[in-house]
């Protein structure tokens, strides 16, 4: 592993810090070295900035809520989240030089960002999939009232108390994450993946457990001994098999609020229970055989909400151990994501490492991992978190002494800071 002048090692070297610009030591990195990416970059919320927090600008006026005093300061009051750089093909360019050829990329992002910095990955060189989108119940809308003793024109003839503006009027409940995939250096998959391991999903091993066969548990011992397939599972590659259902472009923090979105009462495809029912011919109908017209159908599976079909990824307190990053992601969510899409023993990179999450779940997953880090805050966050890894019952009293964990996302990003 190619290391940076600047750089700390934690857990017996699976995990390399490295402190810096992530341009300068993704120079210093070899070409083709790393097996997958999974990134939180930042998400550029700060234009108010370049209007009333510029070097040398008068200092912004409070207005009727002190909001303008406090955009101009930065997002979260963090400058790091200015600038451009996850909007720069260039950025991209570099990553995908260090990455394998047909190895994936996710890349988190907000929802306004997520179309600018989607291109600068496509014109960087890396080729779009389908995003994934993370559903979450935590979200607060930050809308302005109308002021109605001051509106002329057609809003001073009608009640305007049900009407709000402002930049996040509607309540957030999605962050998307982008993902990419590096182009195979051979004519054909199968022949990239031998040749250097990488290019395709564990499908497998990030199936959604399910209750319809006794299957293996979500969470924690999900994986093979191997690291690639399932325990407990039969054989099947099906939507749905003895291993899960299979993983969707969707993950949910399983909360009240979005489990309650989510339509219930339906039937999964396949499964042990069976019963014949005298319903009509629904040719393809999920839940249902198809068969010819006056003939008998048989439905099975089991029942409940259509929640059960995607993974959730649940957070607690510990995810955030006393950081005050923006930006904290769950472990169990970050540990999923980098089981998608790293092969048997391969190496995460992390190239905007924050508190330092993605170095963590790659370490549990059984992966080794690179971060990069800038801002020497979290550098220190990072530190404190492979110090805490080995030591349950201590991580357990930091998170309680620094207080609960804010949003299913565990982050203020979308309330008020605690």
């Amino acid at each position: 592993m190619s290391v940076h002048p600047d750089y700390q090692q934690f857990l017996d070297g699976r995990v390399t810090l490295h402190s810096g610009d992530m341009l300068d030591v993704l120079a210093s990195m070899p070409e083709n070295s790393v097996d997958s990416v999974v990134c939180d970059p930042p998400y550029h919320l700060t234009s108010i900035v370049k209007r009333f927090g510029a070097e040398g600008a008068a200092i912004a006026k409070d207005g009727a809520t002190g909001a303008y005093q406090r955009a101009s300061a930065g997002f979260m009051g963090k400058q790091w989240d200015g600038g451009d750089i996850a909007f720069q093909p260039a950025t991209w360019a570099a990553v995908l030089r260090v990455l394998k050829p047909g190895g994936y990329l996710l890349a988190f992002a907000s929802t306004r960002g997520i179309w600018r910095m989607g291109v600068a990955i496509e014109d960087g060189g890396f080729i779009p999939h389908p995003m994934i989108a993370w559903v979450f119940g935590s979200g607060f809308p930050k809308a302005s009232r109308l002021n109605a003793c001051a509106l002329d024109g057609p809003f001073a003839r009608i009640d305007v108390d049900g009407f709000r503006y402002g930049g996040q009027a509607l309540k957030p409940a999605i962050e998307p994450i982008f993902m990419g995939q590096k182009p195979f250096s051979k004519a054909n998959g199968t022949e990239n993946i031998l040749l250097h391991g990488t290019g395709a999903l564990n499908i497998d091993g990030s199936r959604v457990a399910t209750t319809e066969f006794a299957g293996p548990p979500s969470g924690d011992g999900r994986l093979a001994d191997d690291g690639w397939g399932m325990k407990g599972g039969g054989t099947g590659g099906g939507a749905t098999s003895k291993l899960g259902r299979w993983p969707a472009n969707l993950i949910h923090d399983g909360s009240d609020e979005v489990l309650e979105a989510f339509p219930s009462g339906l039937k999964s495809g396949t499964g042990s229970v069976k019963k014949e029912t005298d319903a009509g011919y629904q040719p393809n109908a999920y839940g249902k055989e198809s068969r010819p017209a006056g003939t008998r159908m048989i439905e099975y599976g089991d029942e409940g909400s259509a929640s059960r079909f995607f993974y959730s990824s649940k957070a607690d307190a510990e995810d955030r151990i006393g950081s005050k990053h923006p930006t904290v992601k769950p472990l169990d969510l970050m540990q999923y994501l980098c089981r998608l899409i790293t092969p048997p023993g391969g190496t995460v990179l992390d190239c905007f490492a924050g508190t330092g999450t993605t170095g963590e779940a790659a370490w549990r997953e059984g992966f080794d991992a690179i971060l990069i880090e800038r801002e020497p805050e979290y550098q220190a966050d990072i530190a404190r978190r492979m110090d805490l890894v080995l030591k349950p019952a201590k991580r357990s009293a930091v998170a309680a002494s620094k207080g609960k964990l804010m949003g299913a996302e565990g982050t203020p990003l979308f309330g008020d800071v605690a």
